[in-house]
């Protein structure tokens, strides 16, 4: 049987900006993405913080820093909000058991910190 089990989360980063008249998904600086293991177009959860919002996007590469909610997902936050992006794969049942997801922490800047 296949298990649905976070891979990696990207915790309490920053949002820098929205866009509404974008046709969707959230910006995410390509080195976090890198870092985390998530791949352009890949499926996410974001859970928002301060305002309890969560919901589904796809990733698409951004520069240093950013984060940015696009399209409808830009009603979800606010820039300034705080959110968890979780990146889940299908693996296994045994595997599932030993998965040890990535969880990267950043700073207010998006910046990788050690935990």
């Amino acid at each position: 049987m296949l298990r649905r089990v976070l891979i990696s989360k990207i915790h309490r980063a920053t949002v820098t900006d929205s866009n509404l008249n974008y046709e969707g998904s959230i910006t995410i600086d390509r080195n976090l993405m890198e870092i985390a293991g998530i791949l352009p177009y890949e499926e996410v959860l974001i859970a928002d913080i301060d305002n309890g919002s969560r919901f589904t996007t796809y990733v698409i590469e951004g520069e240093g820093g950013e984060v940015c909610l696009n399209g409808a997902a830009a009603r979800k936050v606010a820039i300034g909000d705080k959110v968890i992006i979780m990146a889940f794969g299908l693996v296994e049942e045994k595997e599932a058991k030993k998965i040890k997801p990535k969880i990267i922490h950043v700073d207010d800047k998006n910046r990788p910190v050690k935990s």
